[in-house]
């Protein structure tokens, strides 16, 4: 399954997201922005999904304002 790594904005409802080839790879890189991240306005999370649409029908809040 796909990992993805979400970043997202509250304020603004940014979000961004990264696909990645496994979960593994989506959750080390989120560890790594997860070090540097002192803005408590970024939201950084790890999702597995079959796809990029099914994750933004499972996860919306995220892309909301998207």
């Amino acid at each position: 399954m796909t990992g993805f790594l979400i970043t997202y904005r509250k304020s603004s409802g940014h979000v961004k997201v990264e696909s990645f080839p496994s979960m593994a790879e989506a959750t080390r890189k989120r560890l790594l922005l997860d070090r540097t991240n002192d803005n408590p306005d970024v939201e950084i999370v790890t999702v597995a999904s079959r796809s990029e649409e099914h994750l933004k029908q499972s996860h919306r809040r995220y892309f909301a304002a998207a």
